[in-house]
């Protein structure tokens, strides 16, 4: 049986997730950040950095779960944006 937590403990009104859920939002939300952060439009992220848009789609509307790796490459862009477009492209 999965565990079932409230995302927003605070807040009356939230509705239960599992742990898997939420980490997955947790994912998609760090991934969406950067991107935005970088104020690329999702193709614009994808070409740069060499993800399927679909794929980055996905991740960011949390339908599928970004593996840690992908996750790791992320945290990379966030930190070196032009060096890892640099050694991509």
């Amino acid at each position: 049986m999965p565990i079932v937590m409230r995302a927003d403990p605070a807040d009356e009104e939230d509705f239960d997730v599992s742990a898997d859920a939420l980490d997955r939002a947790q994912r998609a939300r760090l991934i969406r950040r950067t991107r935005t952060a970088l104020g690329l439009s999702q193709t614009e992220f994808a070409s740069r950095f060499r993800v399927p848009v679909g794929t980055l789609r996905d991740w960011e509307q949390a339908r599928a779960t970004p593996p840690d790796f992908a996750i790791a490459y992320v945290r990379v862009i966030a930190q070196h944006p032009d060096l890892v477009a640099k050694v991509v492209a």
